[in-house]
């Protein structure tokens, strides 16, 4: 451990798991036009999973923090705090609080373990011993991190960035992602399971439908649970498509259902993961009202509650829908530890073709954004034209011919259809409604995830 211009040695500590990073000590880049160059590793553990953070030196005896987010990377800085920071039982998911002028959303508070250390470090927090880490995020894009293993509390601030857009070299020749994959037997029905992704924390036996834990690694023992009524994917696990000018590979899926507040009747839409090596982890979103394709934010939007608006990087939008929802079947590779059953709290939003959504669990709020696809993009992306039809969403329905018809055929139309009403409610002993399931879409970051 570096104090001043001398080196201390702390001694063995656990041995590191394996997360296949790109990373690794010694690799340099430049971040805004300064150098640095990765000289340390920390390993944590928390509820769901394990995370790395590099330590970067640069010029001096500055130091940086290098660590993965929802697929992408943040770099941060050492933040001096203005004021005293809270509490960590103060700081509640959801909640929202100021530092040095700056607006900030409590995005995650998790008690989180050091598990593992190398190479040259500027502090140690001590091993094995739990202790608060929270997160906050500012509608900038801006990630503020607060480490309670002190108090006062290590702060860092940062944002995301691209690993291209730093200029490494001195990675590692094979990719975090390596193709060949990790094989094992299934706990439960004991075929064969590979595991092809570095960061998944969850994967499906394609034999029984059972979700298995590896946020212990697949060396420890496994826990698994059983799913019983399989979903059929509409696209495969493992189909490559280009979207918006990206080659994505479907690794996960996963089915959800959705109940308004204080409503009985359910819908439901189901979400495929889409892995990128550069680009990180994205969300095709199948619902009734459409398709979209949204990603993890690194920031979190200002909600106005009286209005039911939120505002990200100076755009407003306003909500849609608000809604409890559930994980009913998973298929696939996951980056978080995905349940059968998890529930989270749901708010979509839009601007025009614009979309931005809200998910709440108790330790985690996270957030997406992303635009609206035509169904015949999807299809064509995934080389399926020839199963278009079963694309079409309600969003897709033939309105277009609308303006073809003259006023008198539109009229006539609108009058049948209240002369059919009359008739229906004439026949109907006694009312009530149904959407028949899926009238509403989530845009959802898929779940808990550090």
């Amino acid at each position: 451990m570096r104090q001043g211009e001398t080196l201390r040695r702390t001694g063995k500590m656990a041995e590191l798991f394996d997360d296949f990073s790109p990373l690794q000590l010694m690799a340099a880049g430049r971040i805004r036009g300064e150098p640095f160059t990765l000289v340390g590793r920390l390993q944590y553990s928390y509820a769901g999973g394990k995370w790395t953070e590099w330590i970067a030196a640069m010029d001096g005896e500055r130091i940086g923090i290098l660590s993965e987010d929802n697929g992408a990377f943040v770099f941060s800085m050492p933040f001096a705090l203005q004021r005293e920071a809270s509490r960590p039982e103060d700081l509640r998911v959801g909640s929202t609080t100021a530092f040095n002028g700056q607006s900030y959303t409590v995005a995650s508070n998790e008690m989180v373990t050091l598990v593992s250390a190398q190479g040259e470090l500027p502090r140690l927090p001590e091993l094995g011993k739990p202790f608060p880490a929270v997160e906050l995020r500012s509608d900038q894009g801006s990630v503020l991190s607060l480490d309670f293993d002190t108090r006062p509390p290590n702060a860092y601030l940062g944002a995301a960035v691209a690993l291209e857009d730093l200029q490494l070299t001195g990675l590692r020749d094979e990719s975090a992602k390596e193709e060949t994959g990790r094989s094992f037997n299934c706990p439960n029905c004991g075929a064969p399971v590979s595991v092809n992704l570095a960061d998944s924390k969850s994967v499906t036996c394609r034999s029984c439908n059972s979700i298995i834990d590896l946020t212990q690694g697949i060396g420890g023992e496994l826990r698994y649970a059983a799913q019983n009524e399989p979903v059929r994917t509409l696209i495969p696990i493992g189909a490559l498509g280009q979207l918006q000018g990206v080659q994505w590979q479907v690794v996960g899926f996963q089915h959800r259902m959705g109940v308004e507040p204080g409503d009985d009747e359910h819908f439901g839409w189901n979400e495929y993961l889409l892995y990128n090596k550069k680009r990180g982890f994205s969300f095709l979103v199948d619902a009734q009202d459409g398709w979209s394709l949204v990603k993890p934010t690194t920031g979190a939007p200002t909600m106005n509650e009286g209005r039911a608006t939120a505002t990200y990087l100076g755009k407003l939008y306003r909500q849609l829908y608000a809604y409890d929802a559930e994980t009913t079947y998973v298929a696939g590779e996951f980056y978080w530890k995905v349940e059968r059953g998890q529930k989270t709290f749901n708010r979509d939003f839009a601007n025009g073709n614009a979309l931005l959504s809200m998910e709440r669990s108790r330790n985690e709020l996270t957030w997406s954004s992303g635009n609206k696809l035509d169904s015949s993009t999807v299809a064509s992306a995934f080389k399926l034209d020839g199963r278009s039809d079963l694309f079409k969403r309600s969003d897709a329905l033939p309105i277009s011919a609308v303006p073809k018809m003259g006023c008198g055929t539109i009229i006539l139309v609108v009058v049948l259809i209240i002369i059919l009403m009359i008739i229906l409610s004439t026949c109907s002993g006694s009312g009530g409604s149904s959407r028949g399931g899926g009238g509403y879409g989530s845009y959802s970051s898929g779940g808990g995830h550090k």
